[in-house]
Formats: C-alpha cells, structure tokens, sequence
C-alpha cells in the first residue's frame, strides 16, 4: 500500500522536471549563449520565418499585453481560485511560480549573463521576458485549477504561449533560444513549487490532448494571419522546424506542469 502510495504522488516526478527543466537552462546557456556555432544556429533559426507590416503589427498588439500589469491580474486570479477553493497553500504556491520565474529570467538577462562577442550582437535576450510572464502564469494557473478544469487551462495556456514564444521570434525581439529558455526558468519554478506541495497525481491524457490541440491552434493562427519562410518553399523544412519545435516544447512544458501539479 505504501509503494503505490508513493508512484502516484507528485513529489517525484515535480523533482525531476524541475532537474530536467534545470538542465535545459544550463544547455541553452553554454550552446546557444556562449558558443560561437551556437549564436549562429540560434540566430538563423530566428531569420526562417518572417511576416509582413500587418502581420507585424497584430503580433506586436497582442505582446504589447504582456506585462506587468498581466502579471499582477494573473496572480490575483490564480489567488482568487485558490482561495474560493480554501486552498491557501495552492495561492501561496501561484505566487511563488509567477514571482520566482519573471525574477530569475530578469536577474538572468540582465544581471548574470553575458552575450560573447561573435559578430552577432552582445545585447543578451536570453530567457524571454514575455514567454516568461505567459508560461509562469499558466504553470500558476494549472496549480490552482481543479482537476475538471486543467485540460481546459492547458488548452488555453499551450495557445497563449505557443503564440506568444513564436510571436517574439517572428517580431525579431527573440532567438528560439530565448524562448525555450523561459519556458525551463518557468517549468523549474513550477516544479519546485509542486515538489513542495506535492499530493496525489492527476490523469494527464485529457490535459496532454488539449495542451496538443491548444498548440497546433496557436501555430495554424501563425500561418492564417501572414507568417511564412523567409526563403519561401526553398526554407519551408527550416521554417516548420523553428516553429513545429517551438510549439511541441512549449506542449511539452504545458503537460509537464499539469503531470506535478497536485490533485487538491
């Protein structure tokens, strides 16, 4: 009875995406930062896809409501549910993934790292701020949500994040680099935060479907509103890759954050 106890708690698995979430920093940091062929690779990656002035301007609008006014409304409504739920520790618990992430991928981008100079610019953007406000605040909102309502969540938050990550490396403000980047500071601190609140495991197909369907979304949006190779079909393959890795990773951390979080 013990064993099965302990398989189908959330301490566990929190530990280990908040470890691989880790490691995934670490990587993008020493290969796609501070390597020569790294900066490259990281750099023409974000030169595949393009959009026209219109297109341009949508994205931009919408990335203009990310902020630190939407952080403060994300924490009150992840707060607010928490708490209508009587489960104090989970608004605790928001707060801290939404303050420790957009703090450490700040005091990262501007304080402790450096872009080496390899003809490609020493303005450091790595982790992106922007992804690191949306994807903090899904992670927040997959801790305090029920179990009913997280398949739901993930299908919102997979669209906002998808959109928001490929929108900064449409719009030329980040390299995918950065975006993944934000997306580990944001899976660690969710992670950590379900390692010490750990509790029952919840079922992650209807969450891993819905983070999928919620992704796709965003990127087939992308595509309808004017986003296409730089090289037309002769970089389609290096397009689809950019943005088709972008959004599995970005599903991939939706899932994660909904696996570790508590059933409360």
């Amino acid at each position: 009875m013990s064993t099965t106890a302990i398989r189908r708690d959330t301490a566990l698995p929190a530990l280990v995406a908040a470890l691989a979430a880790a490691v995934t920093l670490v990587v993008m940091v020493r290969v796609a930062l501070q390597s020569s062929r790294g900066q490259q690779w990281d750099d023409d990656a974000m030169r595949t896809v393009v959009a026209g002035r219109d297109t341009k301007l949508t994205l931009l609008s919408g990335l203009g409501y990310v902020s630190i006014g939407a952080i403060v409304a994300v924490v009150v409504a992840c707060a607010g549910v928490a708490l209508l739920r009587g489960k104090v520790r989970l608004a605790i618990g928001a707060a801290v993934i939404i303050g420790g992430a957009d703090i450490t991928t700040q005091v990262l981008k501007h304080s402790f790292l450096d872009r080496p100079d390899f003809g490609l610019g020493v303005l450091n953007s790595l982790p992106s701020g922007h992804t690191t406000v949306v994807a903090s605040g899904v992670g927040a909102a997959l801790l305090v949500a029920p179990g009913g309502l997280r398949p739901l969540v993930a299908a919102a938050g997979g669209f906002a994040t998808t959109l928001t990550g490929a929108s900064t490396i449409v719009a030329g403000w980040h390299r995918p680099a950065d975006v993944v980047a934000a997306l580990a500071v944001s899976l660690l601190w969710t992670g950590l935060v379900a390692w010490r609140l750990h509790g029952p495991r919840t079922p992650v197909t209807g969450t891993f479907v819905s983070a999928l369907l919620g992704c796709g979304a965003a990127l087939a949006f992308l595509v309808v509103v004017g986003v296409r190779p730089a090289y037309g079909w002769v970089g389609f393959t290096q397009a689809s890759l950019v943005l088709g890795a972008v959004t599995a990773i970005t599903a991939a951390f939706v899932v994660l954050a909904a696996a570790v979080s508590p059933a409360e």
